[in-house]
C-alpha cells in the first residue's frame, strides 16, 4: 500500500497577501504536506491582491518538497473569469485542479485534477471525467463512507486517485450573490471586499442564536469542522490516497502534524483527536456526514468534548 498523500487545499478565505505569504513560507518549511494547492476558488475579485505572488510561492513550496497544483475558480459567469480559467489551463509547469467545467473546453489534450467543489458522486461522472483526462479526484465532503468506498475502488480500477477532506469546514454551497456583502448592507459590485474582516468566516446563526453555518463572500460552509482522525485508517483500508486539510486561521502546521503522525500510526486515533482539541480549534468538529447522518453532527469514536 503507498503512502498516503496529505494535501492542504486552497485558501477559502480572503486572506491579505501578507499574511498568505507568511502562511505558505511556514508550510513550505515546516509542514509534513506533500500537496499544497494554490489558486481563488472563490471570489475571482480577490485574485488580484495574490496573483502576482504564484510564482514566488510556488518556488517556495517547491523548494520545500511540495508538488503544487493550481486551483481554478468553483463558479464561473463573466468574460473576465473565462479568460483566467483559461490563463490557468495554459500553465505547463503545474498540475491543475478543476472547480468548474468552464475550464474543460481548454483541457481536451492535457490530463487535470478534479476538485470537491465539482459535484462527483457516482461511477458514470467519474468514469465520463476519466475519459476527458481527469487523473485524480477530490471527494465531495458530504459523501457518506458508502458512497466514498464505491468511489475509490472504481477509481483503483480506472487507474486513478482519489482524496478526501478529513479537516476543516465543509463547502456546502456557492451563490451567484454574496450574503457576505448584504449582510453588511453593501451590494455584491461594491463589497469592499468586507469578507476580509472575516479571516475564517462570517457566522451564521439562527434567530435563536444557535451558531449554525459560516459564510465566506459567495460560498456557504459548515460551521464545524470536518475531523475525520477516526476514520483515517478506514479511508487508507478502502484505498483513497490522499487526505485534505482546509486552510483555517489555526496553527496549520500543528494541525498537519497531527495528521501526518495518525496517517504513519504513529500515534492512536484517540490520542491525535486529543493533540487536536488541544490547538483550541474554535468551533465543533464533525464527522456526520461519513456516517450517514446530518452533516454537522458528531458520531462514532473516539468520543471528545464539543465546544
Amino acid at each position: 500500500m503507498m503512502k498516503t498523500q496529505l494535501t492542504l487545499a486552497p485558501i477559502l478565505f480572503h486572506w491579505s497577501a501578507e499574511k498568505k505569504l507568511d502562511f505558505y513560507a511556514r508550510i513550505a518549511d515546516e509542514a509534513p504536506v506533500d500537496v499544497v494547492y494554490l489558486g481563488e476558488v472563490v471570489c475571482s475579485k480577490r485574485t488580484p491582491f495574490f496573483e502576482k505572488h504564484y510564482d514566488e510561492v510556488a518556488e517556495r513550496l517547491k523548494r520545500g518538497g511540495k508538488t503544487v497544483v493550481f486551483s481554478t475558480l468553483a463558479e464561473v459567469m463573466l468574460k473576465r473569469e473565462r479568460n483566467m480559467i483559461a490563463g490557468f489551463c495554459d500553465l505547463e509547469d503545474y498540475e491543475i485542479e478543476v472547480n468548474d467545467t468552464s475550464a474543460l473546453w481548454h483541457l481536451s489534450d492535457k490530463n487535470y485534477r478534479v476538485g470537491s467543489l465539482m459535484n462527483v458522486y457516482n461511477e458514470d461522472t467519474m468514469a465520463y471525467l476519466v475519459g476527458l483526462g481527469a487523473t485524480h479526484f477530490s471527494l465531495p465532503p458530504e459523501l457518506p463512507r458508502s458512497a466514498i468506498a464505491i468511489l475509490a475502488q472504481y477509481a483503483a480500477q480506472s487507474g486513478v486517485t482519489t482524496e478526501v477532506q478529513v479537516f476543516g469546514r465543509a463547502s456546502l454551497a456557492l451563490s451567484a450573490r454574496c450574503y457576505h456583502a448584504r449582510a453588511h448592507g453593501r451590494i455584491k459590485d461594491n463589497c469592499q471586499f468586507v469578507c476580509e474582516e472575516d479571516p475564517d468566516g462570517m457566522p451564521l446563526v439562527t434567530i435563536d442564536k444557535q451558531e449554525f453555518l459560516t459564510v465566506n463572500g459567495i460560498q456557504t460552509l459548515s460551521h464545524s469542522y470536518i475531523n475525520l482522525l477516526g476514520e483515517l485508517s478506514d479511508l487508507q483500508q478502502m484505498g483513497i490516497t490522499h487526505c485534505r486539510l482546509v486552510p483555517h486561521t489555526q496553527d496549520m502546521v500543528a494541525v498537519a502534524n497531527v495528521f501526518r503522525d495518525a496517517l504513519d500510526n504513529k500515534v492512536s486515533a484517540g490520542e491525535s483527536v486529543e493533540k487536536l482539541t488541544a490547538l483550541d480549534i474554535a468551533a465543533p468538529f464533525s464527522n456526520g456526514f461519513w456516517h450517514g447522518k446530518p452533516g454537522h453532527q458528531w458520531a462514532g469514536k473516539p468520543e471528545i468534548v464539543q465546544k
